[in-house]
Order: structure tokens, then sequence, then C-alpha cells
């Protein structure tokens, strides 16, 4: 299964990132992301780690395998996310330089400390009916027999 995320440069701020998401070629959500700054997965790791701002900068752009098999001790411990997935987030898999990096429901920018916030983009610099988006990405990701891969460009 491939996940694509195609960033928007009309929609990117210096704050943050809008997106659209598709699923094997089918449009699926928004996103809303922390600024992009032009990362890539190819560059060096030092050059990543100088210029990310921790908690504000988008992941590099790139191919990353996405598992939903390991339970996130922050989100487990969340009623909703527990009740739904037992804290089994999409996690993206050795993004140079980020660590925990989850696809999850929020509002903006500022729900999302490197995470990739599903939802609508209806409303200017933020996402809407996150929790529906989260839900119908989870889902599908769920019926996957093969691995699971995303595309960020």
């Amino acid at each position: 299964m491939l996940i694509t995320l195609r960033r928007c440069r009309m929609a990117a701020t210096k704050d943050y990132t809008i997106g659209h998401l598709y699923i094997d070629g089918k449009y699926c959500c928004d996103t809303i992301e922390d600024r992009d700054r032009g990362l890539t997965q190819d560059m060096p790791l030092d050059t990543i780690k100088r210029i990310k701002v921790k908690r504000q900068t988008a992941i590099p752009r790139g191919r990353y395998r996405v598992r939903i098999d390991i339970q996130s001790p922050k989100f487990s411990a969340k009623a909703y996310y527990y009740s739904f997935c037992k804290g089994y987030l999409p996690r993206l898999m050795d993004v140079p330089g980020f660590d925990g990096i989850l696809m999850h429901k929020g509002v903006n920018q500022n729900s999302s400390a490197g995470c990739i916030i599903l939802g609508y983009n209806t409303v200017v610099g933020a996402v809407t009916s996150s929790q529906a988006a989260f839900e119908k990405v989870y889902k599908i990701l769920k019926t996957a027999t093969d691995k699971i891969y995303i595309e960020i460009i």
C-alpha cells in the first residue's frame, strides 16, 4: 500500500504546511504539518539537525515505511485512542533526525510536534473533521495485506 502526501506550496506559510493525502492514488483527506523547511530524506543528518527547529519542522520529504503494529505509550493513555485503536497509530519509521512520527487527529500545526495531522482543510490554518479523517485513514491502512509506505512530495 502506498500513501502519498503532496504538500501544497500555495498553502505553506512560515508556521504550517497543508497537504493532500492519497492512498493508492485515491484522495483520502488533507493534512496539516509544521513548517516545511526544505528538508529531504537524502540530506546528511548533521544538515537536517542544523536546519530543524524542534517541534516546529515538518519531516523531510522522502519515502518511509509506515507501521501500525507499535503501540504509542503517549496515545494509548488517551481515552479516545485507546478505545478506537488501543494506541496503535500509524508510525513513520526511520525518519532522519526525527523520532516517534505519527499520523493522528488534531486541529493545527500546534497539534503536530512533527507529526502528520489528518483532517480536511476547510478553514485557513487548520483542519476540521480530524477524527473522521483519522478513522478513515486508519481503517484503510488496517486492510493492507503488504507493507505500507508513505511518500512525501
